[in-house]
C-alpha cells in the first residue's frame, strides 16, 4: 500500500523533514520566536503549508527564502532535499552574508585557541597607536570622568 502525497503539512514538520532544523523542537521554537514567515507574516508551528509556498527564515544577518516543491512529514536524506525545496534567497541577501564574513574584525578563527601575550600586545599596540600622541585636540577628557 503506497502512501499518497500530502496536500498540507505542518510547517515545523516540513522544516525538520527538509533538514533546515536539526530537530522538530528547534523548528517549533523558531516559529514561536517569530523567525519563520510566510508572505511576510510570522507563523505558528501548527500552520499548514502547501506546495509552492515560499517560507522565509530569519537567521542573522539575513532572511533566507525557500520554496516548497513537495511536502513530507518524514525526515529524508540530504540527497533528496532538492526534490522537496528550492533556495530562492535573493542575491542581495547572499551578498550581505558574504560582507558580514569579511567584516569580522577582531574575531579569531575557530580553533586557533586563546591569544598569546604577544598577540594581545600586538592588538593593543594597533588599537592604541596614534591616540596618545594626538592629545592636543582641545578636548578635555577630565570633564567627563
Amino acid at each position: 500500500m503506497a502512501k499518497e502525497p500530502k496536500n498540507e503539512v505542518r510547517i515545523d514538520k516540513w522544516l525538520w523533514a527538509v533538514r533546515i532544523f536539526k530537530t522538530r523542537t528547534l523548528a517549533a521554537e523558531a516559529c514561536k520566536k517569530g523567525k519563520i514567515m510566510i508572505l511576510g507574516n510570522t507563523v505558528k508551528a501548527s500552520r499548514n503549508i502547501k506546495t509552492g509556498d515560499i517560507i522565509q527564515i530569519k537567521r542573522s544577518p539575513i532572511v533566507y527564502s525557500f520554496k516548497a516543491l513537495a511536502l513530507s512529514e518524514n525526515r529524508m536524506g540530504a540527497k533528496l532535499v532538492p526534490e522537496f525545496m528550492e533556495n530562492v534567497t535573493p542575491q542581495e541577501q547572499l551578498d550581505i552574508l558574504e560582507l558580514s564574513k569579511f567584516n569580522s574584525f577582531g574575531r579569531r578563527d575557530r580553533g586557533t585557541g586563546r591569544p598569546t601575550k604577544k598577540d594581545r600586545r600586538d592588538v593593543e599596540e594597533y588599537t592604541e597607536s596614534g591616540y596618545e600622541e594626538d592629545d592636543d585636540d582641545g578636548f578635555d577628557e577630565d570633564l567627563f570622568v
